[in-house]
């Protein structure tokens, strides 16, 4: 730096270059995840732009200044090494080229610690990307502006307490009380690697699937056989990629036949695949592959893998957006974020609503879902109901109708995880509006609709497993609508995968942890 040059000008041209490539950067990926919308034939009026741009600056932009803080202080620091050594030359293009490539290096390292593919969703094309790390390069061309003239007398803490402002905060959801405790927890088996599913043959043996890949029996007594069942087909396992749900056909007792859904392919290129094999004395036998999902995705996130049989003896099948692909979820050329129906021998019905369609994917039930998790048949009333995940709030109980369409990501109760919008819009004409959404999010997984005789006062209700909360939501259905009308098995602290009603009336649990357990809860 110049001697004349205190560090108070130095501060204060740090602190308005982050302010400005904050508000850039805001502003830039909140029009790229507009133009994202916009290609699926959604009209944004500037009215709209202007709004939703206003509101991730108050939500996105705190967050998004700490992330290119921080990588923007550490290439600064670079840059100004290089400068020095450089006898104070080249100072209007080494600092921005130094910022951008900070950006660069601290996106790509947040992307590969978070959970989900990509952080930040304008960065998820190229076009996106480039123009984020343009703004960061105009932050350190203005940076060396400021420092160069030595200015005076800027005070940025007005703008960035406007920043600040908005916060991360999230409306709060009304609350639920915890249930009156009524009944008693028996652990039946322990030692289960992040179970995911569990299901009944009709001898009264379970069978449980662990994520990273492994099937297991349970005996009629509620014993763990200690060998895997062998013959189940080859599983990706790489984050929320594995082997999800296990479920008997509907003629089991003839067919000796169950489906397994679960990951399958590499990091790079990945399905949700649905597999088909018979149930012998030593393990799986005749295993085929009867569905893939169409593409393959990169990244090891959103697989949907929940089964339910429907009376016309038909299976469907739930999946999820991929994460970095939303926008396909609204795309019917593909199986991305969709819920498909299909025949037991993995063929589409023909009075699928798009079966035949020289355009469209035949297997497509319903679309615009973001990572359908849980799945239920209501006999009763002849309705097929699911949840699904939202991001940042925004889980939503659907009643599924053929041909339907959920909305992701056009419309969503929630944020991004960063905090900005996903969209503008909470409702849309042509598209389902859910029966119930929880903001913030629960995190629903296993869902049952207690039909049992042990817990009267569930009747008729969902039972909803939170992997966030780690209890399970009682929710009522009543004349078409949807309400949360309590909350179960807090008192466990665990993560809640999956939900079902026995053959006897009790309720079953698997809580998600790598020592996880199978549960049995009966009346006190």
């Amino acid at each position: 730096m110049v001697a004349s040059v205190t560090w108070w000008n130095v501060v204060l041209a740090f602190v308005v270059a982050l302010i400005v490539g904050s508000v850039l950067g805001s502003l830039v990926q909140t029009q790229f995840n507009l133009q994202a919308l916009e290609s699926l034939g959604v009209d944004i009026s500037m009215a709209t732009r202007l709004e939703t741009s206003a509101l991730d600056l108050l939500s996105f932009a705190p967050l998004y200044a700490i992330l290119f803080g921080v990588s923007f202080l550490f290439s600064l620091g670079i840059a100004s090494l290089i400068v020095r050594l450089a006898g104070n030359a080249g100072r209007l293009w080494v600092y921005p080229i130094a910022a951008a490539v900070g950006l660069w290096v601290a996106l790509r390292v947040v992307d590969a610690l978070a959970p989900m593919p990509t952080l930040i969703a304008a960065t998820r094309e190229s076009g996106g990307l480039i123009a984020m790390l343009v703004t960061a390069a105009i932050s350190g061309w203005l940076f060396a502006v400021l420092v160069s003239r030595a200015a005076r007398g800027i005070s940025a803490v007005p703008v960035m307490a406007l920043v600040m402002a908005g916060g991360l905060a999230l409306p709060e959801s009304d609350a639920v009380a915890d249930e009156q405790r009524s009944y008693q927890i028996e652990t039946l088996a322990r030692g289960l690697e992040h179970p995911w599913s569990l299901a009944f043959l009709p001898d009264g043996r379970m069978l449980v699937t662990e994520r990273p890949g492994r099937l297991r029996l349970l005996t009629a007594t509620g014993e763990l056989v200690e060998e895997p069942v062998s013959g189940v087909p080859p599983v990706f396992a790489s984050g929320q990629a594995g082997l999800f749900e296990v479920l008997p056909a509907s003629d089991f007792e003839q067919s000796r036949a169950i489906y397994l859904s679960y990951a399958c392919g590499t990091l790079q290129a990945n399905h949700t695949c649905l597999a088909r094999g018979e149930l012998g004395e030593k393990g799986l036998n005749n295993v085929t592959e009867i569905f893939r999902v169409q593409p393959a995705k990169e990244g090891a996130a959103h697989y949907g893998g929940r089964l339910a049989w429907l009376p016309d003896n038909t299976l469907v099948l739930t999946l999820g957006d991929g994460f970095d692909y939303r926008e396909q979820a609204q795309r019917r050329e593909n199986h991305m974020g969709s819920i498909v129906r299909l025949n037991p021998d993995g063929s589409v019905p023909e009075d699928n609503p798009f079966a035949g369609s020289d355009r469209y994917r035949g297997e497509i039930y319903s679309y615009g879902h973001r990572n359908v998790q849980g799945l239920v048949y209501d006999s009763e009333k002849d309705r097929l109901i699911a949840h699904e995940h939202g991001p940042r709030g925004g889980d939503e109980i659907n009643v599924i109708r053929a041909g339907a369409n959920y909305g992701w990501p056009i419309t969503t109760h929630g944020l991004d995880y960063t905090g900005a919008r996903v969209t503008p819009f909470t409702e849309r004409e042509g598209i389902e509006p859910p029966l119930l959404h929880w903001t913030p999010s629960i995190a629903p997984s296993g869902m049952t609709l207690y039909t049992g005789d042990l817990f009267p006062q569930w009747q008729g209700d969902l039972l909803v497993g939170g992997l966030v909360t780690r209890q399970v939501h009682r929710v009522s259905l009543e004349s078409g609508e949807a309400r949360e009308v309590g909350v179960l098995f807090g008192e466990l602290g665990e993560r809640i995968r999956d939900v079902q009603t026995g053959p006897g009336g009790a309720v079953y649990l698997l809580t998600d942890n790598a020592d996880g357990r199978v549960l049995k809860v009966t009346p006190e």
